[in-house]
């Protein structure tokens, strides 16, 4: 079984953090060609996206359909609740990252040359962004991990997009992610102390500070 990674991907981190904690039997190899258009890749992964997972010859995309099917083959230790209630609950979080918390912070990426940038879509992306960061202190829980007690994929999910806004939003003059947001400033402490997390966002920080050396 292989994942197909980037390692300052947000989305394959979030895998890496699952295979990490769950000590799965996954080789995580690099893109090939480290070209997501390569005509390599593409014959593995026709949407040209990471990360991919090869499970024994079945393709499988997408960063939570990955992290899914990794708990239903390596249920020990489970990162999902067993109630239905709680499943629902992480699948909220989890879709919340996907589709409302990550994509105004992607959106700022090609907006980090100060040169290039255009403020309006800058500020309006920040605006969006603040809002949901807001949403997401509210939705998690008073202590500990984003779900209380237990580390789940709600955790390795939203980990990997706070680590981006940590460390990104300063480039653009915006406030601190964690300013003014309690829960979120606990639970980003927190959730560093889990050993998957930590390797996982550290293998993100040498990615970032390589990218950034690059870019001299």
């Amino acid at each position: 079984m292989k994942l197909y990674n980037m390692n300052l991907s947000n989305f394959a981190t979030k895998c890496r953090i699952a295979i990490y904690d769950k000590n799965a039997p996954v080789e995580i190899v690099g893109i090939p060609g480290n070209d997501l258009k390569s005509p390599e890749y593409l014959k593995i992964n026709p949407l040209g996206k990471t990360p991919s997972l090869d499970a024994d010859g079945l393709l499988i995309p997408e960063s939570e359909t990955i992290n899914e099917y990794l708990e239903d083959k390596f249920p020990n230790p489970p990162l999902m609740p067993k109630s239905p209630e709680g499943r629902a609950k992480v699948r909220s979080f989890t879709r919340f990252h996907d589709l409302y918390l990550e994509p105004p912070l992607r959106a700022l990426f090609p907006q980090m040359n100060p040169k290039t940038r255009d403020e309006k879509v800058v500020n309006e992306k920040l605006t969006e962004l603040n809002a949901r960061l807001d949403q997401l202190d509210k939705m998690l829980a008073e202590s500990g991990f984003a779900m209380g007690a237990e580390f789940t994929l709600a955790d390795c999910a939203l980990a990997p997009t706070i680590f981006f806004a940590v460390n990104l939003l300063g480039m653009f003059g915006a406030k601190p992610p964690l300013e003014g947001r309690p829960k979120l400033a606990a639970w980003w402490s927190h959730v560093q102390t889990r050993p998957s997390v930590k390797k996982a966002l550290g293998e993100m920080a040498e990615a970032l500070a390589a990218m950034n050396r690059g870019s001299r």
